[in-house]
């Protein structure tokens, strides 16, 4: 069976075609590009990426199964992408029914987050485990949510947004809202807490070890630079972040009593600057009981996951 996967992120769109069989995943092709405020265009290459694929193939279309994997909010059900927080522009948009029409092959639609928890724990790190969190913290912060041995989506389809969750009255913005967990642990909040860092440092005539010429263009990769060489500053925007990572989970440990944590994307690749604080905070804020029990891991499927979670939302 081929499967097309969609990977539509707040940053970067990618195009992946696939063959499925018992014996797995086979991954025949994969393109990316810039995401943009354009859902037309965005959609449109996409299209014109899988009609190229499927000549050339000579992919039946009785043989072809679509996914759509992007953040949420979503609904599932009527095929609508409404209004991410990490994809401007893209307001209640007709997405299933829009490729539907251009391909002739009707796509499942899945939050990212719960794409990639089943894709975990299908084909990764939480494999043989009942109940399961994946965290996506990327450009921004979302849960999918195992439990019990079921994708678990809530009366609305709105569960796992634990970006939205306040951590604190005042600080980075994340998901609309000051002070969020989004805004503390993502790719966009930690940037904002580099950028705020770098400006107090020019205003004493000091410059941040990753300062740029705009502080506005300071990104959680050019933080993560500096990190791996060591510069305190770096460094404790990590701390800072790690922190609230770790408030964040206690939460969610105390409430859902998981076994496993499965983190994807930023705590993938900078994992090592976060964990200290972050097993610090769930020491005195989590459930013994509950704490003792969970492992927090990176993604195993790594960069590769958004991949697998599309195409694991094509299986259904």
């Amino acid at each position: 069976m081929f499967v097309i996967g969609y990977d539509i992120g707040g940053t970067k769109t990618a195009f992946i075609l696939s063959q499925v069989n018992d014996s797995g995943i086979k991954i025949l092709q994969r393109e990316e590009f810039k995401t943009t405020r354009d859902w037309k265009n965005v959609i449109g290459q996409l299209m014109e990426k899988s009609k190229i694929a499927i000549k050339d193939n000579d992919i039946s279309l009785d043989d072809l199964k679509l996914g759509i994997s992007c953040g949420g909010p979503l609904d599932n059900k009527k095929g609508l992408i409404l209004s991410p927080p990490n994809l401007p522009g893209w307001d209640n948009v007709p997405v299933v029914d829009y490729i539907h029409e251009k391909i002739g092959v009707k796509p499942n639609l899945q939050n990212d987050a719960d794409a990639c928890a089943l894709a975990e724990w299908r084909y990764g790190a939480g494999v043989g485990y009942e109940n399961l969190i994946f965290l996506t913290f990327g450009t921004g912060l979302g849960a999918g949510l195992i439990l019990n041995n079921k994708l678990y989506t809530g009366a609305s389809n709105m569960a796992g947004e634990v970006g939205h969750i306040r951590l604190e009255d005042e600080g980075p913005i994340g998901y609309g809202k000051s002070g969020s967990f989004e805004g503390f642990c993502s790719g966009g909040g930690i940037a904002q807490l580099a950028q705020f860092e770098a400006k107090s440092l020019r205003n004493k005539g000091l410059r941040a070890s990753f300062d740029k010429r705009e502080i506005k263009d300071i990104t959680t990769k050019d933080v993560s630079i500096a990190a791996e060489l060591g510069n305190k500053d770096a460094l404790d925007i990590f701390k800072t972040s790690g922190r609230y990572f770790g408030k964040g989970l206690s939460i969610l440990i105390d409430i859902l009593n998981p076994e496993i944590i499965v983190a994807g994307s930023i705590y993938k690749r900078a994992g090592e600057f976060l964990k200290e604080e972050m097993y610090n905070e769930i020491e005195k804020e989590a459930l013994k009981s509950s704490s003792k029990v969970v492992k927090i891991v990176p993604a195993m499927l790594g960069e590769e996951i958004g991949d697998y979670g599309a195409i694991v939302t094509a299986l259904g």
